[in-house]
């Protein structure tokens, strides 16, 4: 009950912060520009809870439990004449208790990309862009009879760059492609190899790795549909031209379906799927269907 009681505080402070944060950004935005026009801004926060219960008799079965999920989305996007600068920036995280258990994380993913462009028609820009993903807390494998850490914060993480030319027709659609996309793969804690001989492509010993010579596509596709329904999907494909061949192509497919029940409510699908040699063999594949308060703010 004390652990219920700390997650539920935690959540109502982050909710509160959040709000003052994003308020005073865009104070701050509009006392530097004195006009936000040139400047697309928003914030969601979103938090869902789920509970199940059986008396002692119920007889078709089941498991006590309870769960708690976040996710916090955010951009700042700076357009002017040519020169374009877009932020992206988003938060998950989940936890679940059965009976019997301690609390488990289902959800876990920090991703933030940075990008700045200029157009050189009405479709076509050159761009330099920098996207990170890791997690919040420990991972564990708990097939086997004692839970085996397997990943962390910072293990692995990958900070990726790219340098190009992208495609914008439209709002919803982007695709970024760059032919110098240096990548960085970090591991910073020495039990994961214990656990992970690939140490996610990390050689042994050493806590990154540089992959200096590699290709980058990066596409994105978001929209809104009626006022009622989004898809926010975010395709990224990595090559290692020293290392080429079909199976050593990494590919990871991000996507969220939001459908508004009301102003405050929504039903969120967030799906993660990803095929990394390094990391494990296959395809690897989240999923989490969640229903929950939002709250946004923004200037659009």
């Amino acid at each position: 009950m004390k652990k219920l009681f700390t997650l539920c505080l935690f959540f109502l402070t982050t909710i509160a912060f959040a709000q003052e944060v994003t308020e005073e950004l865009m104070e701050a935005m509009e006392a530097a520009e004195g006009d936000t026009s040139y400047w697309d801004a928003g914030f969601s926060f979103g938090l869902n809870f789920n509970q199940a219960s059986f008396s002692g008799n119920w007889r078709s079965g089941g498991v006590n439990s309870i769960a708690f999920g976040t996710l916090v989305t955010g951009k700042a996007n700076y357009a002017k004449e040519k020169w374009s600068w877009d932020n992206q920036i988003e938060l998950i995280y989940g936890l679940v208790k059965n009976e019997g258990q301690d609390f488990r994380k289902s959800n876990d993913r920090i991703f933030f990309d940075s990008k700045v462009g200029r157009s050189v028609s009405d479709h076509w820009s050159y761009f330099a862009s920098v996207n990170f993903i890791t997690q919040f807390t420990r991972g564990f494998d708990f097939s086997q009879d004692e839970p085996v850490l397997i990943s962390n914060f910072f293990a692995p993480a990958f900070l990726t760059t790219g340098f190009g030319m992208e495609y914008k027709p439209n709002e919803a659609f982007a695709l970024r492609l760059a032919p110098f996309s240096p990548r960085f793969t970090f591991v910073n804690d020495p039990n994961i190899i214990t656990n992970v001989p690939e140490n996610y492509g990390v050689p042994a010993g050493q806590t990154i790795r540089r992959e200096w010579l590699a290709f980058q596509l990066f596409m994105t596709y978001n929209k809104t549909f009626n006022d009622n329904f989004t898809i926010n999907s975010r395709y990224q494909m990595f090559a290692n031209y020293e290392t080429l061949a079909f199976n050593t192509i990494d590919h990871r497919l991000d996507v969220t379906l939001i459908a508004k029940i009301n102003r405050y409510i929504d039903v969120t699908f967030t799906s993660i799927n990803v095929y990394d040699i390094d990391m494990a063999p296959g395809i690897q594949i989240s999923q989490a269907l969640a229903l929950g308060i939002v709250y946004k703010i923004g200037n659009e």
